[in-house]
């Protein structure tokens, strides 16, 4: 039972600061979750509604960086399918694999990104030569990052946003793009698997999905319109306070 009145209208204002934070430099779970364990949900349902309303915002960014014309749906699609395959996979494994591994060593990824993302005051400000074929680039870590999304899941945006600017030479803007239509694909596969176990909270999922797509919308216009000025200190801000959440939940 979710206490008093007033937490759908709090769940809904969560949703919409979080899908504009999400659009922008992905975590907006670090507020999402916290706040459906706060209504009194339990864990496994938390995280499963939490997969539904993020997975609408996600997927109106994506829509809305597709029509600023950032994105490449050729070299996408393959990869989204393979996101969506592996992602379904790690779902599956996570339920006979132990993921207590994962905790202390994420963490410390996600600082050392954010150590180099600050020493490169120039990293993603403009495109530079891939250093390997978009498809390619897509498929390899689809496979890879698409099964982490499934299988422990937190800081994959950030892995993404570094592969795409690292490897792919996207900019800022575009890697933020590239970045919500491959989380999209992971999502659904992750979603499908919390709805068909009956851990989705309709009603709860619904009503932030509403803030979500707000936030989104204007998170995603916003990001387009500044670029880099704007993803790169927000990025830079967000892993940091996951890095920190996870390693104080590691430790």
């Amino acid at each position: 039972m979710l206490p008093g009145p007033w937490i759908l209208p709090a769940l809904f204002v969560t949703g919409l600061a979080a899908g504009f934070v999400d659009a922008i430099a992905g975590g907006g779970g670090l507020l999402t979750v916290p706040a459906l364990l706060g209504a009194g949900l339990p864990p496994q349902v938390a995280l499963g509604t939490n997969k539904f309303q993020s997975t609408c915002g996600t997927a109106l960014a994506t829509w809305t960086f597709s029509r600023a014309g950032v994105m490449d749906w050729r070299s996408l699609l393959p990869g989204m399918g393979v996101a969506f395959m592996a992602a379904l996979l790690g779902a599956w494994a996570v339920s006979i694999a132990d993921t207590a591994l994962l905790k202390p060593a994420i963490p410390v990824v996600l600082l050392a990104i954010v150590a180099y993302t600050a020493l490169k005051p120039d990293l993603g400000g403009e495109r530079r030569p891939a250093k390997m074929g978009a498809v390619a680039f897509s498929i390899l870590f689809g496979t890879l990052l698409g099964f982490y999304d499934g299988f422990f899941g937190p800081g994959t945006g950030s892995f993404w946003m570094m592969a795409c600017v690292l490897v792919l030479g996207l900019d800022l803007r575009g890697a933020t793009g590239h970045t919500k239509a491959m989380n999209l694909a992971s999502n659904l596969a992750s979603l499908g698997w919390f709805a068909a176990t009956s851990r989705v909270d309709y009603t709860v999922g619904v009503v932030m999905a509403g803030g979500q797509l707000i936030g989104s919308h204007f998170g995603a216009r916003l990001a387009i319109r500044r670029g880099a000025g704007l993803i790169r200190p927000v990025f830079l801000v967000v892993v940091s306070a996951l890095a920190i959440k996870l390693l104080w939940d590691a430790l």
